[in-house]
Parts: C-alpha cells; sequence; structure tokens
C-alpha cells in the first residue's frame, strides 16, 4: 500500500472514529431527556400516598394523578412523531423540553386536585414529544442493526435506572420537603436538556407541513382512553350498571371506532393503518401494551401495598424497589445486547417476559404480614430481570422494516402502547382492588387484611395479561425460527 493510500485510510478511520464518538454523545444526550421523563413518573409514585391524603383524593381516583399523565402521554405520541417527520426531529424535541418543565412547575405550586392533575396532562404532552423524537432520533442515528441493539439497551438501561433515582429521590424529597419538590426537581434536568440538544443534535429537515398532521385523530386518540379511565375509576361510586359507567366505556369505544375510520380515510391519517400490515410492529405494539400493564401495576400497587398494608415510609419503599429497579437496569445495560446479539430479539424478549410472568405470579401471593425478603425480594429480583430482558428487544422488534420516513410514527407506536396499556390497566388495577377491598371492609374483615386481599386481585389480573403477553411473543419466536438465516454474526437477519 502506498504513503497515500496509507493517509487516506488513516484519515477515513479517524473521521469515522468522531462521527461514532459524536453519535454516543448524542446518544447520552437524549437519554438524559427520557431520563427527565421516567423519573417524574416513578418520583409521582412514590409520593402518591402523601398526595392522597393532602389534596383528599378517593382510593381509586388516585389513579388519576399517574392516568393524566400516561394518558396524554400515550394520545400525543403519535401526533409529536409525525410532527416530529413533519417539522423536524430537534424542533419536537425542543418543545417538549419547554412544555414539559414548565408543567412540572405548574405541577409543584398546586394546591388542589383539579390543578394537579390538570398539570399532569400538559406533563404528559410534552413527555410525548420528547419521547417520540428521541426513539425516532436513536433509530435514524443507528441504522445497523448491531448498532441500534446497543443504542435501545443503553436507552432501556437509562430509562430503567432513571426509575431507581426517582424513587429514592421522591422519598428523601417527600419525607425532607414535602411533595411539591418532586416536581420541581424537573426544572434544572430539563433546562440543561434543552441547552445540550439544542447544542448537539443535528437539524432534522422534516418531510414539511404540507405533508399534513391529523390533530383530529390526536384528540380522539387521547379522548378515547380518558372515557374509558374516567368510566372505570368511578365503578366504586356508581357501580358497573349505572349509566355514567356504561355511558362513559360506550363512548370510548364509539371513539376508537370513529379514530379508527377517520385513519382509513384521510389522506394524511396520524397512523397508516398499512403500517400494521408489518406483523413485528403490530405484536410487538399488543405485547408492549400488555408489558405496560405488569410495569406500572407493579410501581402502583407496590407502593400503596408497602405504605399502607407494611407501613413504610416513603424513602423505605424507594430502598424496597431497589432491587427491582438495579436489577432491570444492569440487565439491560451488561445482558440485552449481548444476548440479542446471540439469540435474537425476538428469543431474548421471550425469555424476558417468562422471567417477568414469574415474579407477577409471585406477586399474587404477597402477604399481609410477614418477611420481605422471603416473599417480596424474590418477586422483585425475578421481575426485574425480566423487565431488563424485555424492553430493548420490545423496541427494536417494533422498529424492524419501518422506512426512515415512517421511524417516527412508528416510535410512536411503539410508546403509546406501553403508555396507554399503563393508563387503562392502572384504572382497572384500582378498581377492582377498591372495590374488593372495600366489600371485604365492610364485612369485618381488618384493613390490612382487606387491602392485600385487593392487591392479590389486581396482581392476578396482572399476571394473567403477562401469560397473553408471553404466548405473543412465543408465536413470534416460533415463526422466527421456520428455516429464518441467521446472519455472519449470529444474530438473526432482522429482529431475529
Amino acid at each position: 500500500m502506498s504513503g497515500d493510500s496509507k493517509r487516506q485510510t488513516t484519515l477515513t478511520q479517524s473521521a469515522a472514529s468522531k462521527h461514532l464518538g459524536r453519535k454516543q454523545v448524542v446518544l447520552i444526550v437524549l437519554c438524559i431527556g427520557q431520563m427527565m421523563v421516567i423519573i417524574d413518573n416513578t418520583v409521582v409514585n412514590v409520593a402518591l400516598p402523601t398526595i392522597q391524603r393532602e389534596l383528599h383524593f378517593s382510593s381509586a381516583g388516585l389513579s388519576w394523578v399517574v392516568d393524566a399523565y400516561l394518558i396524554t402521554f400515550g394520545g400525543f405520541l403519535l401526533l409529536a412523531g409525525r410532527l416530529g417527520d413533519l417539522l423536524g426531529r430537534k424542533r419536537v424535541l425542543l418543545a417538549g423540553l419547554v412544555l414539559f418543565t414548565a408543567a412540572s412547575l405548574v405541577c409543584g405550586v398546586s394546591s388542589s386536585a383539579g390543578l394537579l392533575v390538570a398539570g399532569r396532562f400538559i406533563q404528559g404532552v410534552g413527555a410525548a414529544a420528547v419521547s417520540a423524537t428521541c426513539l425516532g432520533l436513536i433509530a435514524t442515528l443507528f441504522p445497523a442493526p448491531a448498532e441500534r441493539g446497543r443504542a435501545m439497551s443503553t436507552y432501556s438501561f437509562v430509562a430503567i435506572s432513571g426509575g431507581s433515582i426517582g424513587l429514592l429521590l421522591g422519598g428523601v424529597v417527600v419525607e425532607a420537603f414535602s411533595w411539591h419538590w418532586i416536581f420541581f426537581i424537573n426544572l434544572p434536568i430539563g433546562i440543561g436538556a434543552f441547552i445540550a440538544c439544542w447544542i448537539l443534535v443535528e437539524e432534522h429537515v422534516g418531510l414539511g407541513i404540507g405533508e399534513g398532521a391529523d390533530v383530529i385523530g390526536a384528540f380522539l386518540i387521547t379522548f378515547s382512553p380518558m372515557l374509558a379511565v374516567y368510566g372505570l375509576v368511578t365503578v366504586s361510586q356508581h357501580g358497573w350498571s349505572s349509566s355514567i359507567t356504561i355511558g362513559s366505556l360506550a363512548g370510548a369505544v364509539a371513539l376508537t371506532v370513529l379514530f379508527i375510520a377517520l385513519q382509513s380515510r384521510l389522506r394524511h391519517p396520524l397512523i397508516r393503518l398499512a403500517l400494521f400490515h408489518n406483523r413485528n410492529l403490530a405484536l410487538a405494539d399488543v405485547i408492549r401494551g400488555l408489558f405496560g400493564v405488569g410495569v406500572f401495576g407493579i410501581f402502583f400497587l407496590g407502593v400503596l401495598y408497602f405504605q399502607e398494608v407494611r407501613g413504610y415510609s416513603a424513602v423505605v419503599t424507594g430502598l424496597a424497589y431497589l432491587p427491582f429497579t438495579l436489577t432491570s437496569s444492569s440487565t439491560a445495560l451488561f445482558v440485552t445486547a449481548r444476548l440479542m446479539h446471540r439469540i435474537g430479539a425476538k428469543r431474548t424478549m421471550l425469555v424476558g417476559l417468562t422471567f417477568f410472568t414469574i415474579g407477577l405470579v409471585v406477586w399474587t401471593q404477597i402477604p399481609a404480614r410477614g418477611s420481605y425478603v422471603g416473599m417480596i425480594l424474590p418477586a422483585l429480583l425475578v421481575g426485574g430481570l425480566g423487565g431488563g430482558l424485555t424492553s430493548a428487544p420490545n423496541i427494536t422488534i417494533g422498529m424492524t422494516d419501518v422506512d426512515t420516513d415512517d421511524a417516527g410514527i412508528a416510535s410512536g407506536l411503539v410508546s403509546v402502547a406501553l403508555q396507554m396499556g399503563g393508563a387503562i390497566g392502572i384504572a382497572v388495577l384500582a378498581t377492582l382492588s377498591t372495590t374488593k377491598a372495600q366489600t371485604l371492609m365492610a364485612k369485618g374483615v381488618p384493613t390490612h387484611v382487606a387491602l392485600t386481599a385487593g392487591f392479590r386481585l389486581a396482581y392476578v389480573v396482572t399476571a394473567g395479561c403477562m401469560i397473553v403477553a408471553l404466548a405473543l411473543a412465543l408465536a413470534l419466536a416460533i415463526r422466527s425460527g421456520r428455516g429464518r438465516p441467521l446472519d455472519r454474526e449470529g444474530s438473526m437477519a432482522t429482529a431475529d
């Protein structure tokens, strides 16, 4: 090789190295933005009993503190993804960071239940813009399957780590100051993330607003679950046969049907229904929705169980969850990408869902009194292992074979499934557990025993959802094994 050729090769390698280094820095910045979104959710969970006492929420109505956020988060993820494709993902990301940070201030100064829930609705819109554009940027930043798998594992690790930080931070803040400060901590994070994204994230040239954005569809897909949640959380007050409950649930179904009909007729729909011809995307979304029931159920019900039944403080509750979050985050960082490389994303997700389901089955046996180490710790460890192995391959499968121009919508669909699954799931679980507990207490059963029975019932339903997800994942894994060749690196040619 001549001297000029060697110099050219060296320069090329140096440029490639700098390019890869910059991509890694951008990935970290995007993950910080997503971490803020995750921290906010878990920080709220650990403060729920305190918020309930101070703002006088009912047991079922307390779910609005979480669901208000999840519903707008999920409902506007699709529009945010589309706007990212049209206007440029950096612009939408920055707008989302501003909106989320401002809404956090509103939540922090709230002195009534109504204002807090309103602030949570607005937070969800900002979180949708941040989350949808982050995933879309990562998908386009790392187009190679192996690189994308590692990037998604890092993304999952940061998200789960944010959960750990949020639980502990929330406990400390609630006990040292007040629950209001759990929202104020978003302000410096949001401002820092905005500055970093402004400087480091490259502009993405969108398709142009002339391509159309389905704002009506976004509102339909937001108000549909909102009506469903309202009907579900008021069941204990009005009953299943009341006109309010039936009307709310029927209205939710009607809005969903209208949304689907609208998408099939619009020139520029929020979701091209043809996207669901992609079997990987369709089943990954269903599985992720069911996974959302499990993940949010563990945190929502578990926090109430730890504090109301076992009498844990906010800080001790955060510490009690550490085995779950640390196991999940370490698995996502050190194990998941390697396992995906060896056996493929679909089989890795199958393994993860198996462990996660086992963990939830153990949760169905939680004691009203008894050893944390003997019963609860095993459920947290096994469930954490499963959660760490499930998220990244689930996202990877959902983004497989999706065109670059549809990356924002596809990432939105993957995320919206998790949020909507969690929102509807929490409403159902809160209603079932509350109704069961109230029925038992009316019969003279001690409060801690009645509450535990209600939580057990909710976990039975959650475990059932995960068994369905496991069956779907098994179907995907079996299909991918039928004559699908391995690539040279030992991973399946696509998501397999």
